[in-house]
């Protein structure tokens, strides 16, 4: 099937979603209206204004009837999150005239909740700017599609491998679109609720506000450029360390609760490995600290248990420079790598692909030992799986994490290349996975002042941890060798 013709097939879903983007990117008007900053008018008004031209433009494109293939879906998914963060930049562009690699490196962080920020003085930009990043966060925390989908009348075959594609694995409702309707409106409570709680530590309303948002889609941009130091508030860390982990948890969890299912929420596996991750985690950097940074104890459990935590729900928010000795930051590696739940707004391998890479491993080894012509079922979930589904599953689950790893082993090698660099290796791998996973803490390795490639490697590294590498991968692939469609109807 030729290239076009595969534009046609998805345009008309492209862009739909790109019109309701146009519409919610109008919510930002309102802080610019509250504190009169009516230089960004035009600034502002140039993401909405692009979304809804692009989106009237593709989806009258004509197109013939196809037969929607997963990789049309995966290639769409990483070609819409490519457009929205050019569009997004377009406010730092025009608004505070920074370079579009710059702007670009911004919007991506933005969309996809890495935290990773370029701007050179936060304190002195525009206010409605900084709400502009924590509303990329917010928005991209749950997902580009799952917005779109939310609020469509109807629910196609292809948007749901969109939604699917996107990493969206919720299937409460019967449809799509009650889903994402569903999901939206408990985020959107949860953001109400978490900022009430939050303006309990005594910062202002704005403050909290942003905060939240960035922490419960597991963001972690800041307001200013001291970062969580500004605040020098321990009462205020306490507040968000429940508000990040309730972020990266399945939002598929407090559905049940919310239909008065309580006992679900304390027997998922998933729950249970990321709290008992996030207090073993905190613990053993805590230790460390104390023990070979000389930290007061104090100062250890503060910044051990808020870094750690951050970094394991891919949050991104830091209360330290993370200057440390090796150990506490290989360990906050690892936990970055695994990250949160499948469903949540976290980002890195998840949880559910750990779980499951060790339920494989242990039926391997039954099935070694098996005596005969034993048959040794794979249970996942208290389920017995057919062994043909379980092994393809299983490879696929072990396929993503192969990639990850991989990806961040050249991203290595490519960086320690294109730019000399005084960090050790093991920090500038540390910066990698906090990309890759969509994290945000950082060293200091990537700033303002790094070279265009390394900027460049990292908004690749963001896009690809976004959306867990196949879809950019396809993408590639498709661009180089086509995609395939069946005709409405067809046998073939």
């Amino acid at each position: 099937m030729k290239r076009l013709e595969t534009l046609a097939v998805i345009a008309h879903d492209m862009g739909t979603i790109f019109e309701f983007l146009g519409v919610i990117t109008l919510v930002p008007f309102v802080v610019l209206f509250l504190f009169g900053e009516w230089e960004m008018v035009v600034p502002l008004a140039s993401v909405p204004l692009t979304f809804l031209s692009l989106g009237l433009l593709i989806s009258r494109i004509p197109r013939r009837e196809y037969v929607p293939q997963i990789s049309v879906a995966l290639a769409t998914v990483a070609l819409i999150w490519l457009v929205i963060a050019v569009v997004g930049s377009l406010p730092f562009v025009i608004g505070v005239h920074m370079s579009w690699t710059d702007s670009i490196f911004e919007a991506m962080s933005g969309w996809t909740g890495t935290g990773f920020s370029v701007i050179r003085a936060l304190d002195t930009t525009p206010k409605t700017l900084l709400f502009w990043r924590s509303f990329m966060q917010w928005v991209g925390g749950v997902g580009v599609i799952a917005f779109g989908t939310a609020m469509l009348s109807r629910s196609s075959l292809m948007q749901h491998q969109l939604y699917r594609s996107e990493g969206r694995s919720e299937e409460l409702m019967p449809s799509v679109v009650s889903t994402g309707r569903r999901m939206w409106v408990i985020y959107l409570f949860l953001t109400v609720v978490f900022t009430g709680m939050v303006m309990l530590s005594g910062i202002p309303l704005w403050d909290a506000l942003n905060l939240t948002m960035v922490s419960i889609a597991t963001g972690g941009f800041s307001l200013h450029d001291a970062g969580m130091a500004y605040y020098h508030n321990v009462v205020l860390e306490c507040l968000l360390i429940p508000v990040m982990i309730a972020g990266a948890l399945p939002f598929k969890l407090y559905f049940l609760m919310y239909r008065g299912k309580i006992r679900p929420f304390f027997r998922d596996s998933v729950v249970r490995l990321i709290l008992a991750l996030a207090l073993v985690g905190s613990l053993v950097v805590t230790l460390d600290l104390h023990l070979f940074n000389n930290f007061p104890i104090e100062t250890a459990v503060r910044q051990g248990f808020f870094c750690t935590i951050s970094g394991l729900t891919c949050t991104g928010l830091q209360n330290s420079d993370l200057h440390w000795v090796s150990g506490p930051l290989i360990v906050i590696t690892l936990l970055m790598m695994i990250g949160g739940a499948a469903g949540s707004t976290s980002g890195g391998i998840k949880a559910n692909r750990v779980i499951l890479g060790y339920e494989g491993l242990v039926w391997w080894f039954r099935r070694f030992f098996a005596r005969g012509g034993e048959i040794v079922p794979f249970r996942h979930e208290k389920k017995a799986i057919p062994t043909r589904i379980s092994e393809v599953e299983l490879s696929k689950n072990m396929l993503i994490i192969v990639l990850y790893v991989l990806i961040i082993f050249v991203a290595t090698i490519v960086c320690l290349h294109l730019a000399a660099t005084d960090f050790r290796v093991h920090e500038v791998v540390f910066e990698e996975v906090s990309t890759m996973s969509n994290v945000g803490l950082g060293l200091g390795y990537l700033t303002a002042a790094s070279p265009l490639s390394i900027k460049w490697t990292f908004i690749f590294l963001m896009w690809a941890g976004r959306l867990e590498i196949m879809p950019v991968l396809i993408l590639a692939m498709g661009l180089v060798s086509g995609f395939e469609a069946r005709v409405k109807g067809s046998r073939r």
